[in-house]
């Protein structure tokens, strides 16, 4: 049921095509903000959607953040854009330099990480930008197990194994595009090949394999970071601890994943579809989701601000029709949320939410 309700989708979006320059333009604006913003959140960036809109949009540096967040986000785009590129090469096969290239372009280069032990002082390793990893490495799941990835000496032969699978299978024809990325993204998880960085290529992997294949990419949000953790966990559990398993394992053993997986790329894809044919006006959208007010007064605030970021809070309030501390209020919900963002150098207003594509 769920593969026919995707495949009906797919078949909309794609009667959609080709797109109208401006649409194309807006849905290749958002997806940039909201890809870049929600992979690296996940992972623990700290700036907001509206410094990462400002950001990758502008070229604009707008409040307080970490100098290697604000570059991180800028590798981040840089590592799309490559992405993108090769999708337009068409069917060249996938190698294993282009994911270290992938890889070194996220990190820009080798840094070295501090730890502090247990016993007092402290030890240090280096993270390697574009070489698959030296040292092992696993994680500590929310239910405090330590999971551990493929060893350093497997990792080489397990990589290649992933990438002549893959170039075999998407020429066989076996799985759809989404079983095809479902599986890639898993398998290559459980290699964990790269000593940092992992979770941001397999999104990059997976949606390079999905644009080879006609569909529109997906944003794996960060507020939905556990369900997305879980699914991984839920596979996990039936696969097994052992790596070259989790490399190996086949499209019915991580059924729980693939589920997830088609249920996260039909949600996207409703939401890309329902962003193009929106025709009214008081419709908003942000960050993947539709919003619903429960005042005019805030969808009316939006497009004044848009047609004119120098609205002072009296001409606001002048042009809804209510008083300035009112008027202030609903801008201070709309600051909480993100739909809006004040510039620092001429406290001009700035849209972050979107609504219909003229």
């Amino acid at each position: 049921m769920a593969q026919e309700k995707l495949n009906v989708l797919f078949e909309k979006w794609m009667a959609l095509q080709p797109l109208p320059d401006i649409q194309q333009h807006a849905l290749s604006r958002r997806f940039t903000v909201e890809y870049n913003y929600n992979s690296n959140h996940i992972e623990g960036n700290t700036l907001t959607y509206g410094q990462t809109e400002l950001l990758l949009m502008f070229g604009t540096v707008s409040g307080e953040g970490h100098l290697q967040d604000f570059s991180e986000m800028k590798a981040s785009q840089v590592g799309l854009e490559m992405m993108n590129q090769l999708v337009k090469e068409g069917n060249m096969p996938l190698t294993h330099t282009f994911i270290r290239q992938l890889h070194k372009t996220l990190l820009r280069e080798d840094y070295t990480v501090y730890r502090d032990l247990p016993g007092g002082g402290q030890t240090s390793y280096v993270i390697h930008a574009g070489l698959y990893k030296t040292r092992p490495n696993s994680v500590i799941t929310r239910y405090g197990d330590r999971f551990e990835y493929a060893s350093p000496e497997e990792t080489p032969a397990l990589m290649t194994d992933l990438v002549n699978w893959y170039n075999d299978a998407e020429a066989s024809g076996k799985y759809s595009a989404v079983e095809l990325a479902a599986l890639f993204h898993y398998r290559y998880i459980r290699i964990h090949p790269f000593e940092d960085g992992n979770g941001r290529i397999a999104r990059l992997m997976v949606n390079y394999i999905l644009a080879r294949h006609g569909w529109p990419m997906i944003v794996v949000r960060s507020r939905k970071k556990q369900e997305y953790l879980e699914a991984l966990h839920k596979a996990d559990l039936v696969v097994g601890l052992v790596p070259s398993d989790g490399a190996h394992a086949s499209l019915t053993k991580i059924r729980k994943f693939v589920t997830y997986f088609t249920k996260l790329v039909e949600n996207e894809l409703a939401y890309t579809i329902a962003y193009i044919e929106n025709k009214d006006d008081n419709v908003w959208w942000y960050d993947g989701e539709k919003i619903v007010f429960r005042s005019s007064n805030y969808s009316k605030i939006l497009r004044l601000l848009k047609e004119d970021p120098y609205l002072t809070f009296a001409k606001l309030s002048e042009e809804l029709g209510i008083n300035v501390s009112a008027t202030q209020k609903l801008i201070e919900k709309m600051l909480e949320k993100g739909y809006i963002q004040r510039r620092d150098s001429d406290k001009s207003w700035y849209v972050l939410a979107s609504s219909v594509i003229k």
